[in-house]
């Protein structure tokens, strides 16, 4: 047992209790690959009985590391009107605590790109590395990380040189592909489709997954209109779907590429008076919590975001630690079947 005058001091102090030098001790903390099982116990159970603390100048003076994760967030997005981005920073998180790491947000000022943050905050030699969200189609963040060498990994992926980093995607290709085909077979043949301007690479993979199920379907008379919005702009998108919903033809079924599009059309068809799903069926993206309290309940698949960041952060610090090398993974979403998708309104005919 370490003296009481040795709990808040430290690392000398646990390399003491072990005989073990302070290298082992603090690379054992570290997890580094080369410090043997057992002793990494050893080390790790001491430092809990001893309520050790590891001081980050210290430790970064020994292991070369700060302890540190790097997330950059655009201020200019609103991102805290995005519930998409609070399951992927606690999930994150709290995979980075487990293994002794912190995440270290790094706020993008309406003044600044996102490029000028990340560079200044990879130069600065805070972070042991990173992890990019919103991925766009060619993303010049990526490029760059790669270009630095800097261990990184990506939720979403590029279109091209996918297998030369890591990241760990959400299948909405086969997602909005399974909803286009379920609409189909309950009749719906007058379909809209709500997407973003923005380039991100999600948009054009679940554009690609209504296209190619509408081309596979092998049905007569399908037609497809195709919106898009600013992500965040409300009054954009209900402009726009206030004109689908008051069109001669309008659509029988609506997929929208987010749930906060899809909570747009719910709000539109109420004020319209159209009953959901009786005149008008609608799928959302995402399973945000509004989802399933809003009437009649949001029908839409979940993408596991806590569970998907969860698993980014120890893709990426098992990379750090040198234990893999880059890894790809796409993630199947699930579809959660509620009451806004019904048959095609009897009423309506496709002429």
């Amino acid at each position: 047992m370490i003296p009481n005058k040795h709990r808040k001091g430290s690392l000398k102090a646990l390399a003491q209790e072990l005989d073990l030098s302070i290298t082992t001790v603090s690379r054992a903390l570290a997890g580094y690959s080369d410090v043997a099982a057992a002793t990494q116990k050893r080390v790790i159970e001491a430092a809990a009985r001893i309520n050790y603390v590891p001081n980050s100048a210290g430790k970064m003076l020994v292991t070369g590391r700060s302890g540190f994760i790097g997330l950059t967030l655009p201020l200019m997005d609103e991102p805290f009107r995005d519930p998409f981005l609070g399951d992927f920073i606690a999930g994150l998180s709290e995979s980075l605590a487990e293994r002794g790491y912190d995440l270290l947000i790094n706020t993008v000022a309406p003044s600044q790109t996102e490029m000028q943050v990340l560079q200044r905050t990879v130069e600065s030699g805070r972070v042991d590395g990173i992890v990019l969200t919103r991925i766009t189609e060619t993303d010049e963040r990526v490029d760059f990380l790669r270009a630095r060498q800097i261990p990184f990994i990506t939720h979403g992926r590029t279109l091209e040189d996918q297998s030369q980093y890591s990241w760990i995607d959400t299948d909405g290709e086969h997602a909005f592909s399974h909803a286009t085909q379920l609409l189909l077979a309950l009749g719906h043949r007058r379909l809209a489709l709500l997407s973003i301007n923005e380039h991100m690479m999600f948009r054009q993979v679940r554009e690609q997954g209504v296209a190619t199920a509408i081309a596979n379907a092998n049905v007569a008379d399908v037609s497809l209109t195709t919106k898009h919005c600013n992500r965040f702009d409300s009054e954009g998108y209900l402009s726009v779907i206030r004109k689908l919903l008051t069109s001669k033809k309008r659509p029988t079924a609506c997929l929208a590429l987010t749930d906060e599009i899809a909570l747009h059309v719910l709000q539109v068809a109420s004020e319209l008076n159209l009953s959901i799903p009786e005149d008008l069926s609608v799928i959302g993206f995402g399973n945000i919590p509004q989802a399933a309290v809003v009437p009649p309940g949001l029908t839409t698949f979940d993408q596991s975001t806590r569970d998907t960041a969860s698993q980014i952060g120890e893709v990426l610090l098992n990379s750090i630690g040198g234990k893999t090398v880059s890894q790809q993974q796409l993630i199947r979403p699930f579809l959660v079947s509620r009451g806004s998708h019904a048959e095609v309104p009897s009423h309506i005919t496709s002429a």
